[in-house]
């Protein structure tokens, strides 16, 4: 199975560490807190970074624009139990961007991390 990176710039990797391994089930690959951090789940690798680091991925673009968390991009985590997941999610205090939409190729909710980035949780029709 290959493996998918995916980086998110994050205010605090401490507070992401804690939010994505506690409630959506990543481990940690590597720990560089607190300019950085490598996840993992299944064949998704997660890759957060400070918004304020020394690394790469935080620095000044050439137009003057500095990366920033947030914005519409996701992760998508396909689950089982879509209404237990947010169930536990809501009861451990997880924000939620909007309630749960059900399409014609299943169900899903956006949930914010820390630092206000997108993960879609998706339960197939």
């Amino acid at each position: 199975m290959d493996v998918v990176n995916v980086r998110y710039i994050v205010e605090d990797v401490g507070a992401s560490i804690e939010f994505y391994t506690r409630h959506l089930g990543f481990t940690v690959v590597m720990d560089a807190a607190p300019g950085f951090a490598a996840l993992s789940r299944g064949a998704l690798r997660l890759l957060v970074n400070a918004a304020h680091g020394s690394g790469g991925a935080s620095r000044v673009m050439p137009d003057g624009r500095v990366p920033t968390p947030g914005g519409w991009n996701r992760i998508q985590l396909t689950v089982t139990d879509l209404d237990g997941d947010v169930a536990r999610l809501r009861g451990a205090g997880v924000r939620f961007r909007n309630d749960i939409v059900v399409g014609r190729g299943g169900s899903q909710i956006l949930l914010e991390d820390p630092a206000g980035n997108l993960v879609e949780l998706f339960q197939p029709a």
